[in-house]
């Protein structure tokens, strides 16, 4: 093979291998420069504010500022509900609705039948929708007050945040040396003279191109992700919820009260045996178990008289003649 490919792919790889080792270094050496600039100038290490940049320090004209470290956090806020209401179809459009009205979409939208505990048929659906990331405490409260009672209706909560900053940052790092790596193929593939080194240039150029092109897409999904919060609701009827009453009479109450009466017994029963083993028992042994020996011995000893006097008696008798 020709030198000049041979240096080609030399270069191409040392590009590719230096995107991973920037990657893995790039915050950790801005934030070590970073340190050693306020050090030598006798302050401490700078604060960092909410959005994770280090904030400029006040009154020092010489301190470094928040420019001399890039550093985007990122973070994919995404949230799920389930909530009881009237009408869970009215409900979905109205989810719809919000979503839209804050710049947001609807990502699935599904309505079914269920039925409740007394066998009537019910609907029910699920929705996810997207809103902007700030927005997201704004949609949930109007969510839950479709309900008309949140406190009571909102059956369960759960909101999770994932911080994706370190990853960004790596992919950005690979990117950056991807394009690099491609900006010298493209050089090489244009002087190339020969068939053989412009198809080894352009199958190298085809292999970082689509690099390129997955990572660009795995940045894509992060920035959309924390740009927009998934939330996903849970719809069911009230009546899916409600306690079964036949004439004002509930079951489900009687059946509790029936349980609460049956631990009450088991309490007062283990109770019981708690006091008789810790009390009566040491009692019984101590006070109860030498009155029992002494009346048995009284017992034996009457019989045995008696049986002296019975046979006292059948001596004193004549034979029968």
């Amino acid at each position: 093979m020709n030198k000049k490919v041979i240096w080609t792919s030399l270069i191409v790889a040392v590009l590719l291998l230096s995107a991973c080792a920037k990657a893995a270094t790039s915050i950790q050496d801005g934030e070590k420069a970073l340190f050693e600039n306020q050090r030598s100038a006798g302050e401490m290490p700078l604060a960092m504010d909410s959005a994770g940049a280090p904030e400029a320090p006040a009154g020092n004209s010489t301190g470094v500022t928040a420019s001399t470290v890039e550093f985007q956090q990122m973070i994919i806020m995404n949230a799920s509900l389930e909530i009881a209401v009237d009408d869970p179809g009215a409900s979905m459009t109205d989810i719809q609705k919000m979503a839209a009205g804050m710049g947001g979409f609807t990502v699935s939208s599904y309505i079914y039948k269920t039925q409740t505990a007394a066998g009537i048929e019910v609907p029910a659906a699920t929705i996810t929708v997207r809103v902007p990331a700030e927005k997201l405490n704004d949609a949930l409260d109007q969510i839950k007050a479709l309900t008309g009672d949140p406190v009571k209706y909102t059956l369960t909560e759960n909101i999770s945040g994932q911080d994706v900053t370190q990853e960004y940052t790596d992919l950005k790092s690979r990117l950056r040396n991807l394009e690099e790596a491609n900006a010298k193929l493209s050089e090489l593939y244009d002087t190339a003279t020969k068939t053989e080194e412009a198809l080894a240039i352009y199958q190298q150029k085809m292999q970082v191109t689509e690099q390129i092109e997955v990572i660009k897409g795995q940045m894509q999904y992060y920035e959309q992700s924390a740009a927009k919060s998934a939330i996903t609701v849970q719809i069911v009827a009230k009546e899916s919820i409600a306690p079964i009453t036949i004439a004002g009479w509930q079951p489900a109450g009687v059946a509790r009260d029936a349980v609460q009466a049956l631990i009450n017994f088991g309490k007062g029963l283990v109770n019981f045996l708690i006091w008789f083993g810790i009390l009566v028992i040491p009692v019984i042994v101590v006070i109860g178990l030498p009155i029992f020996l002494f009346v048995r011995w009284l017992t034996r000893r009457n019989r045995r008289q008696q049986a002296k006097k019975l046979e006292a008696l059948r001596n004193q008798q004549p034979p029968l003649q």
